[in-house]
Parts: C-alpha cells; structure tokens; sequence
C-alpha cells in the first residue's frame, strides 16, 4: 500500500480532480438532488486521490468551501468552510474554480439569503460605502415556504455604519462583535410584509432587545414613534 501524502503535497491534478466532485455535488444540490459526500469521498480515494486520506479529501473540500466564500459564492451547506486556508492552495482551486466558469459574485448584490446578506454586509460595511445606497423600494418575496424578502447588503451595511456601534434605540454600545464588527440588528421600520421599503430611510441599526421590542412589547407602537424621532433619515411610508 503507497504511503498516504501530506496535505502541503497536493498537485494541480488533484487540486482539479477535488474541485470537479465539489461542483458536481453542488450542481446537485442546487438542483435539489440528494448525493452522498462520503460515497463521494470513496470514490477520489480510489481513483484520482488514492494517496489520499478520507479526512484530508474531506478537509480540502472545506477548503474549495471557503474559496468559494471569499468569491461571495455560496459553498455546499455540508461543508463548512475552513478557517484557513494556504495561499497557495487558494491561488490553485480558485484557477481550478475560474477554468470552470465560476467568477467572483457582487458583494453589493440583493439577495433573500440571510446567510449570504450578512457574509455581503460585512465585507461592504469594511469598504466604508461614500454615497448613501438606493435600497430597494419595493423588496419582492423571494420563492419559500416562509415569508422571505430579498434586500440590499448595501442598506444594512450603510446603516450599521452610520450607527457607530451603538443602538439606535436606547443608544447603548452593540452587545457583542461578530466577524470583528460591533453587531447590530437592522430593523425595517414599517415591515416588508406591509410594503415596507428596504431602503435607509426606513431601516435603523438596533441591539437584539431593542429589536425584539419593535415587534413584540406592549409599547412597540410608541418605541417607533420615539424612533421617528430619534433618527433624522427615517421618513413614515
């Protein structure tokens, strides 16, 4: 039996060889297909990644996971994205990934994906956006079981920003930090669901318990009003 290789060894032929049964996997999964990561993981080790072992093939495909993410592309949701990655490994999937057709996605792009707004949001609101964003005036329901709307990262990111960190309910610092920025839940002022716009002019930077009051406390009614106020870009639609 060869003897299994180090992960700092991997060729450009294996480097393709895993970057081809992740983008089939994800054809599939994007198509709604079930497959089978470890049948899939068998199938490399025994031909193209023989020398290769089960948690190594598992680990560069979080690798391609994570390449795809700084490509503000949406990775399988069966693999997580690896924390690091080696810069020469990166340089070889993401040629691998842009032989194959896949591009770099709009970081400024709607979408309806939490997951993906809040990856896109952060990103900008570390660019430091100049001009205000137009937001969407009219934000469409997005296909789902749930009521789900796409909205602009650029809106979110805006309006973080200009709240420096603090609530803009009851003014307190952000409770925590998340990818190393103060967090804050943006609010839509009148909801989506009553034709509410995603724009900065109806959206403001709250904590999580000043947000949970808009919609849940006995005062909501007056808390917005007092939001109306505080707030100089709001404007009642």
């Amino acid at each position: 039996m060869s003897e299994k290789k180090k992960d700092s060894d991997w060729s450009v032929s294996e480097i393709t060889a895993a970057v081809d049964a992740y983008l089939k996997m994800l054809e599939l999964e994007l198509n709604g297909q079930k497959f089978n990561k470890a049948h899939e993981n068998r199938v490399l080790r025994e031909s193209a990644l023989s020398t290769r072992t089960k948690g190594s093939v598992e680990f560069r495909m979080q690798n391609i996971s994570r390449v795809l993410v700084t490509m503000d592309r949406n990775p399988i949701k069966g693999y997580k994205p690896a924390k690091n990655v080696g810069s020469n490994v990166e340089q070889l999937i993401r040629a691998a990934l842009t032989e194959r057709g896949i591009q770099p996605g709009d970081p400024s792009a709607p979408t309806a994906d939490e997951e993906t707004l809040e990856r896109r949001t952060v990103a900008l609101q570390k660019q430091k956006i100049k001009e205000p964003p137009k937001g969407i005036l009219k934000p469409k329901r997005a296909s789902s079981s749930s009521a789900v709307y796409v909205r602009d990262p650029e809106v979110r990111a805006w309006v973080r920003n200009e709240a420096e960190g603090h609530c803009e309910g009851c003014g307190e610092p952000a409770p925590f930090q998340k990818l190393g920025l103060p967090f804050l839940e943006v609010h839509h002022v009148k909801p989506l669901a009553e034709k509410g716009s995603d724009r900065i002019t109806n959206a403001v930077a709250l904590c999580p318990n000043c947000h949970r009051s808009c919609h849940h406390s006995d005062e909501k009614t007056e808390f917005t009003a007092l939001l109306y106020k505080r707030v100089a870009r709001l404007i009642p639609e």
